[in-house]
Formats: structure tokens, sequence, C-alpha cells
């Protein structure tokens, strides 16, 4: 603590010496005043140049990076304006000591690239912390006092045994733990888009490819950051078991839930893109994860189910072998229709719906019963696109089958009653 006092009071006294002199005043005034034309350019042109920025298209990750440029036009400005200045006073060679316009110079330079570089980073978070850690290393460095904030982190620490852990240490491990995972999860991502584009290898197999690439890569960067900080992988067998066998009780559904998608993905019983009906959802396949799977229904919600509930329960696949699927429509007319014609007006009827694949299998209607007031039929045809939905293509199909017989004269019966009063009933006048 006696160290730290002594070096900001050393650096107290160098600041406060420094600010009494002329050269300070006309170099801090100059760095003031600026900021005021760099901001004044700033906002004439970046209007005109963000109009040409609007018209790139097809590479969104430049198109972020160009926008974050042009967000921070007036660092670009400032930072000419100063190295023009800079120049200025070494060709009049006053100050003769022009060092805080220099640092201020670098220091600028170094916010406008790394605050732009970091929008590369999707996660804004992240990208924030890799601004601040970074600048900051950099201004330590500029500023020439890096080694000093170094040692005194390093002075900041405590000991287990034989091993001490020192504030500069556990940054150090938490940075580069940090760049190497942000790392394999990039190349990962990389990977896996790259894997998906390839048409010969089915859905479930790219998913499942993609997953393990991006464990893998994450597991390679953790044992690899361990290795580099000097932490032996074999003291932690032990530790790591009894922490296994907790966490195992705790994260059991979690765990069933990461095997299960593993073995959907292995028997590709479910796909993305497939029509499924589970309980009472009806819907396709969006995506697999690996906890859940994500459905969405006909209304627009989306339902995640946890992979377990496609292992345990029974899953009725629309389109798991091929997406043909039969639908069968009753109906029923009344007993002066000639039923050989109402089959035929029926199967004409229902082969003229879009959506009915007449050609590979065509409708067939089937007379089932005579009726109380009514020959009964079933038309079955077949539709090769159940996420379209199934409700619709039935009430088209009813509908076609109402025009067709209102044109032909044929009826559609529906309950008579008849009511035998016991007791006579007057009518009163």
């Amino acid at each position: 603590m006696d160290q730290v006092t002594a070096l900001i009071t050393e650096y107290a006294d160098i600041a406060i010496g420094y600010l009494r002199r002329p050269e300070f005043l006309f170099q801090m005034g100059a760095i003031i005043v600026l900021f005021l034309p760099a901001w004044y350019l700033s906002t004439r042109i970046e209007p005109q140049l963000e109009k040409r920025v609007r018209q790139i298209s097809g590479m969104p990750g430049l198109l972020r990076i160009l926008a974050a440029f042009l967000r921070r036009l007036e660092w670009l400005f400032y930072l000419i304006l100063l190295g023009a200045t800079y120049v200025a006073t070494g060709v009049f060679d006053w100050p003769a000591n022009n060092y805080l316009l220099y640092s201020v110079m670098l220091l600028s330079a170094a916010w406008l690239l790394i605050n732009v570089g970091s929008h590369a980073i999707r996660s804004r978070l992240i990208g924030k912390l890799f601004a601040i850690v970074v600048w900051s290393f950099v201004a330590a460095s500029v500023l020439g006092v890096a080694d000093d904030i170094a040692t005194m982190l390093d002075n900041l620490g405590i000991s287990f045994g034989n091993v001490r852990l020192s504030v500069l240490r556990i940054l150090q491990a938490v940075i580069f733990i940090s760049g190497l995972i942000w790392v394999a999860v990039t190349a990962g991502n990389f990977l896996d888009r790259r894997i998906q584009n390839v048409e010969e290898l089915t859905p479930s197999l790219r998913v499942l490819l993609g997953k393990i690439f991006r464990i893998l890569f994450i597991v390679l960067a953790a044992m690899v950051a361990l290795q580099s900080l000097n932490i032996n992988l074999t003291a932690l067998t032990v530790l790591s078991g009894a922490v296994g066998v907790g966490i195992g009780f705790g994260l059991q559904k979690v765990v069933s839930n990461f095997i299960s998608g593993i073995i959907i993905l292995l028997d590709q019983s479910i796909k993305p893109g497939d029509t499924i009906t589970l309980g009472d959802t009806f819907g396709w396949i969006r995506e697999l994860r690996a906890r859940f799977v994500s459905v969405v229904t006909r209304d627009g919600r989306e339902y995640l189910i946890p992979n377990e509930d496609f292992i345990t329960t029974q899953v009725v696949n629309w389109s798991f072998s091929d997406k043909f699927v039969r639908l069968d429509v009753p109906f029923g007319v009344s007993y002066d229709s000639n039923p050989h014609e109402v089959s035929r007006m029926a199967i004409e009827a229902a082969a003229g719906v879009d959506r009915v694949d007449a050609a590979n299998k065509r409708p067939v209607c089937w007379m089932t019963e005579f009726g109380d007031s009514s020959l009964n039929f079933v038309l079955r045809f077949w539709i090769d696109d159940p996420q379209d939905g199934l409700t619709n293509i039935r009430g088209k199909v009813l509908l076609a089958l109402w025009d067709t017989f209102k044109d032909n004269g044929v009826s559609i019966p529906f309950p008579h009653r008849e009511v035998i009063m016991r007791t006579p009933v007057t009518i009163a006048d």
C-alpha cells in the first residue's frame, strides 16, 4: 500500500509542475479547441457518406463497421487536425516539448481504431469490454506507466500455500481465456455456417457436425488456456469428479435433454423443416438446439420443446419418409342422388383444388353407409405440403364440393325432427 501511495504522490508532483508551464497551456488549449472544427466537419460530411454506405448490400459485417466509423467521423478529423498541429509545432520548434500533443494524438487514434474494430464483435457487452481493456493498455503504454501499473497489480494478491494469486495474474488469465474462447466460438460458428451449405449432407448431420465442432473448439481453447497458465490438469481430476456428481443431480434434466438431442441428430427421426405433431402442438421444426427443439405453429407461435419429449413421447412426423399426407373429408347427400355421379363429382372437385396432388395420387371417393337421412361418403386425397396447414385445405375441398353439388342439383340433407303432441294444442286467434 505504501508503494501505491508513493507512486501516486510522485506522478501528482510531476503533473502539478507540468500544469504551470506555458507549453502545457498552449497544448491543452489546442487539444480542446481543435475538437470544434472536427465536429463541424463531421456534421457536414457524414450525411453525404452515409448515403453512399447505405447502397452497400450483401456485406452486413462491413456495413456494421462502416456505420460505426461514420458515427465517429469527428474523431478522424480531430486526429488529422492534431497531427497537423503536431507537425507545425515541430517546424516552428515551439513548444520544445510537445509530448502532450503527441500522446493525445496516439490515444485518439487508438480509441478510433479500437472502438470501430470492436463492432466486429456481435455481442455489444463483449465489444465494449474489449474496447475498454485494449484502450486502457494502449493508454498506459503511451503514457509510460504500464510497467509501474503492472508492478502495483502484481504486488496486490493473496497466497494459498505455495500458490500465489495476484491481481495482475488473475486479469491476465481472464483476458487470455476470454480471448481464446471467443476465437473458438467464432471459428466454430464460421465452420458451422460452411457445413450448413454442404448439400450432400442431410440436415440432421449438418446440425450434429456443427455442434460437435463448436464444442470441440471450446474444449480445446479451455485446455490450452489452462496449460498456458501452468495449471496442472491432473490436480483437477478429483475436484472435477466431486463437482460432477453434485452437478449431475442438479442438472439431470439438462443432461438428459442434451443426450436426447444427440440421439435425435444421430437417428434423424426429426430434422429442420419437418412437419410434426406432438400432443396438441402442430407445426414445422425451425431449429434443433442442444437443449430443445424450436417448433413454429401455423399461428406464428414458437414452442421450445425439450429434446427429451421427442424421445419419451409419441411424435407424429408428417414428413419423415416423404411429405405425402392423406386427408379424409366425410360428407353426405340426399337419398334421391345418384351415388355413382356423386363419387365422380367429388373426385373432380377435389382434383381441382390447387394444393391437392391429383397428378401423383388421384383422389378417391367411397360410399361408406346408408345413414338415417343421407348417403354417407368419404373423400380421400393427398397433399405434399403439410407444413402449409391441414384445416385450410380441408376447408377448400369442402367449398369445392359445395359449389359442385350446388351446380349439379345435388342436395346435402340436414336432420329433420317430427314432434307429435299427445295432448291437442289449441291456438288462440
